[in-house]
């Protein structure tokens, strides 16, 4: 890695350590315990024994620092200055069946702003970082955001509506409205591989409703060091953690958002 800050070397070996049981968890699909914690939403073995690795790495370097996680929930809360941001396995629906579009995301935050992140696919060795100020990376290369001009012609990706949602109309609504003004859209079911694939110029956009802060903490990041703009729309202040997200390039980024807010856009 050409980051090498303390922090990011705590986060890079908590990652590695954390996939080598993940990898082989990914070759036992049918062996592991898998629990529902609501409609289409579940946990599996897995996922508690990789996060539970992370948790133990990450706080023998900094063991005074706040944790978010999506299982465990909320550890030191008294540290809301430092706090690492968990998701064990972002895309577990994919892990379960088989598909290898699922990675480990470990965002780092200080002050309230992420300062450096990891998303990591394990099983196709893709390891996505970055440091604030000192640019982007997939594995040694660095990274940069596509430079598709006109939205018509971009490539975006999205998730959702998961089952329980109260705004499915809502969201099918928006799909629909956006993907008649776009060349395509794909929807891979792992919000942090998707931006880090804007972040590395796979796809030119995302956008997604309801995402939690551990979806697309690391994410943040690596999109805005790769030359990527993030925004956040539609903010419900009572549940402060729920996010909807916009993230693109700097050129589609204004025609993207204008769709969103149901605008004209000129072709």
């Amino acid at each position: 890695m050409r980051l090498n800050s303390a922090k990011m070397n705590v986060i890079t070996n908590a990652c590695l350590k954390a996939s080598k049981s993940l990898i082989r968890d990914f070759g036992e699909i049918e062996n592991l315990q898998v629990s529902s914690k609501g409609p289409g939403d579940f946990v599996t073995s897995a996922d508690k024994r990789t996060e539970k690795i992370l948790i133990e790495e990450l706080q023998k370097a900094h063991p005074n620092f706040g944790i978010i996680t999506e299982e465990a929930g909320v550890i030191n809360q008294s540290n809301i200055e430092n706090r690492w941001i968990i998701d064990p396995i972002d895309g577990t629906m994919n892990f379960l069946n088989g598909i290898p579009q699922f990675a480990i995301s470990v965002g780092y935050e200080e002050n309230k702003e992420i300062k450096c992140g990891v998303i990591f696919n394990p099983i196709l060795n893709e390891f996505f970082c970055a440091e604030k100020g000192n640019g982007a990376f997939l594995n040694n290369k660095r990274i940069r955001v596509s430079k598709k001009k006109n939205l018509k012609e971009a490539l975006l990706v999205t998730g959702g509506p998961k089952q329980n949602s109260k705004i499915q109309k809502k969201i099918f609504s928006e799909y629909m409205n956006i993907s008649v003004n776009v060349s395509n859209v794909r929807k891979f079911g792992s919000a942090a591989l998707d931006m880090a694939y804007v972040a590395c110029g796979r796809f030119d956009g995302y956008w997604q409703r309801e995402l939690n802060y551990w979806d697309i903490a690391a994410g943040l990041v690596i999109l805005k060091e790769a030359g990527g703009f993030v925004d956040f729309y539609e903010e419900d202040k009572k549940l402060p953690i729920k996010k909807n997200i916009i993230a693109s390039n700097s050129i589609i980024h204004t025609q993207l958002k204008d769709l969103l807010d149901k605008k004209d856009i000129v072709s």
